[in-house]
């Protein structure tokens, strides 16, 4: 199955997160037998795009699309001067993804088949609260129609708005205490039947990270993510031991290689790779093997486009060490619609196995015609 044609799709309406607007890019991988794989990256689709046209196009045009394992290897070295834990590495992501689409379709059967098939019949899920950030002001509110439609997990992220005005470099036993007032009140109102992760996006200094993770300990958080940012480890190992609740981290890290120092010095307890960041699915399933070698479970990072949720949903169908895995309620009820078909919503708080073959999602056809998108494309000579 020879790879003829690559073409990029830039969506240029975002949507907004914490950190701003939000774009994403799919990749279309063509064949000569006529079937096309699907993969997708965020957040910078112009970095991206020149990668994916001008860097792995040559790698991969004219070769066999089933040879994953090599072509993401000759990938891989085609960009390691260049330095790849940025937009190189979304760009192999996207591109991965799309060959074990193409995999899955010309085998006849879903991705999470070829990886090993199945784990569980259904995969747990969390909600990333997006929904207008109604933590801050409706935290209760919140939990109970998270708790109604089936989700017992969520995380939100009170600490961030103090961030941004102390740039994560000090903070008051008062502003931890009002902080800290959404959870407090989750917790009191529906108990260990709600469990609530703190997200912290890397804004804190050490020092800090301490003293909010001493305040939290008394509200048992399901895990306090990204405290600090991810590049000194030794740092996480610090707080790590300076506190009973457990760690999550990280989505920013790329590859097997970033992984093996967080694995090795100890200071996680849940293990968050992206697939759309850190080297596709292949690299992902990898990076979860390596986890379970540490007994420690897996909690893919999945808040990005319909194509990453799908391919979330088929390593979070496999893996044995899954833990739970991240949704966003205000995607696949509102964003993804009218980019796919079919959104794949969580059904009384789990999502379902996804469907095949391959990926089972397709981009609804009207979206490259939308007026917003922009497809280039390059080809075999």
């Amino acid at each position: 199955m020879k790879i003829t044609a690559i073409e990029t799709v830039h969506l240029s309406r975002g949507i907004t997160v914490h950190a701003g607007p939000v774009q994403w890019l799919w990749v279309l991988i063509h064949t000569d037998e006529g079937m096309t794989g699907l993969g997708e990256t965020y957040p910078d689709p112009l970095s991206e795009k020149a990668v994916v046209l001008n860097r792995l196009a040559p790698v991969l045009l004219g070769r066999d699309a089933t040879q994953i394992d090599r072509l993401w290897a000759d990938m891989f070295e085609a960009i390691a001067y260049s330095g790849w834990a940025g937009a190189e590495m979304r760009a192999i992501s996207a591109v991965d993804i799309a060959l074990w689409d193409l995999a899955g379709k010309a085998a006849g059967k879903p991705v999470y088949q070829l990886l090993g098939g199945a784990s569980r019949s259904s995969i747990r899920t969390y909600n990333t609260c997006y929904d207008n950030l109604s933590f801050l002001t409706e935290p209760v509110e919140l939990a109970r129609s998270l708790y109604e439609g089936g989700i017992h997990a969520m995380k939100i992220w009170p600490f961030d708005p103090i961030a941004r005005l102390t740039r994560g470099q000090y903070i008051t036993r008062e502003q931890i205490r009002q902080a800290s007032d959404g959870l407090r009140k989750i917790k009191e109102e529906l108990g260990d039947a709600m469990e609530v992760a703190v997200e912290f996006h890397g804004y804190w200094n050490l020092t800090c990270a301490q003293q909010i993770a001493r305040a939290l300990e008394p509200l048992s958080p399901m895990w306090l993510e990204e405290m600090l940012p991810q590049d000194n480890l030794a740092a996480y190992r610090e707080l790590a031991l300076s506190t009973r609740l457990p760690l999550c981290l990280s989505e920013r890290l790329m590859t097997r290689w970033q992984y093996r120092e967080l694995l090795e010095n100890r200071a996680a307890r849940f293990i968050m790779p992206d697939i759309c960041w850190c080297g596709g699915i292949s690299e992902a399933r990898k990076i979860a093997s390596l986890a379970e070698t540490y007994y420690l479970p897996v909690c893919p990072h999945n808040c990005g486009g319909p194509i990453l949720h799908y391919a979330s949903a088929h390593l979070a169908a496999n893996i044995t060490n899954l833990y739970i895995l991240e949704s966003v309620r205000k995607h696949y009820l509102e964003e993804y619609v009218g980019i796919v078909r079919d959104p794949l919503p969580a059904v009384n708080g789990e999502i379902p196995l996804p469907p095949g073959p391959g990926l089972g999602v397709e981009l609804a056809p009207e979206v490259m015609t939308r007026p917003d998108v922009q497809v280039d494309r390059v080809s075999l000579q």
